[in-house]
């Protein structure tokens, strides 16, 4: 990979914009000294000042001398943040990345200038180990840009481009997801408890029965119901465990959950 050489600035160094980085570094995408870190509490980065990153709570300083700014703070504290370093933003220079759910290009584009780029990026918490489902979205950016900020997000898992009107349901399926598939998970082992496995037996043999499952459909590029019917088999035992959890709900009980985590995240941020 060839690497990046301008600087990074990542605002609100949560758990997502931490793995973000350190993912970067650890693909060779940048050096540590090219990305900048903000946060109101910096104590909570002194570890990551001393692996080399920079380390600021001054967002406008950061954001003067930065190429890319991703936007990683909370829907709620958005609009404080943009007020912030508005005064700084270079349209010329600068690619803006948001990961902000509910949040349009155009929203961003009103606070910092009309002639601002703004990319919309939507990872999940498995960013941490490099194994996000990332989704892309803008209605401005340059074909440059997009293909700059996917290759920045593919050192971290793997980038899906979408149109920005899918970004929040996107936000269901992928970041809200990844709840549901873990609590799906913690379900089966406790199910594993109720037939006879200790608690951590169950848990290993969930997860990497889960896992497997997961593999299963990347490597060998084939749809569920394919994989089902390889396991199901006439008067058999998985097909009355899946007749049995679909007759209380199973599938139409996550297809709702995600419908109303889409919902819900549509209204996390305030235009005012």
């Amino acid at each position: 990979m060839n690497k990046f050489t301008g600087s990074i600035a990542i605002l609100g160094s949560g758990n997502i914009g931490i793995s973000l980085a350190k993912g970067l570094v650890k693909a060779n995408y940048a050096s540590p000294g090219q990305i900048s870190l903000t946060r109101r509490n910096i104590s909570h980065l002194s570890t990551l000042a001393e692996q080399g990153f920079v380390i600021s709570k001054d967002n406008a300083t950061v954001v003067s001398t930065a190429d890319i700014v991703v936007l990683a703070v909370l829907p709620q504290q958005l609009n404080h943040l943009l007020a912030e370093i508005e005064s700084v933003v270079d349209a010329k220079k600068q690619v803006f990345i948001s990961v902000a759910s509910g949040v349009n290009c155009k929203d961003i584009r009103n606070k910092l200038g009309e002639n601002v780029q703004v990319i919309r990026a939507m990872p999940n918490t498995a960013i941490a180990i490099g194994q996000s489902m990332t989704c892309v979205a803008t209605d401005n950016a340059s074909e440059e840009n997009v293909a700059e900020v996917t290759r920045m997000f593919e050192t971290v898992g793997a980038v899906v481009k979408i149109n920005e009107d899918l970004m929040t349901a996107a936000t269901a399926l992928c970041a809200c997801g990844i709840a549901f598939f873990l609590r799906g998970i913690r379900a089966a082992s406790q199910g594993g408890v109720e037939i006879g496995f200790h608690a951590d037996e169950a848990l290993k043999m969930a997860v990497q029965t889960a896992k497997g499952a997961a593999d299963l459909l990347l490597l060998m590029q084939s749809h569920p119901e394919q994989e089902i019917d390889k396991v199901t088999s006439p008067k058999g035992c998985t097909i009355a465990g899946l007749n049995e959890m679909e007759h209380n709900g199973f599938s139409s009980s996550l297809i709702k959950g995600i419908k109303l985590s889409a919902l819900k995240a549509g209204a996390l941020y305030t235009k005012e």
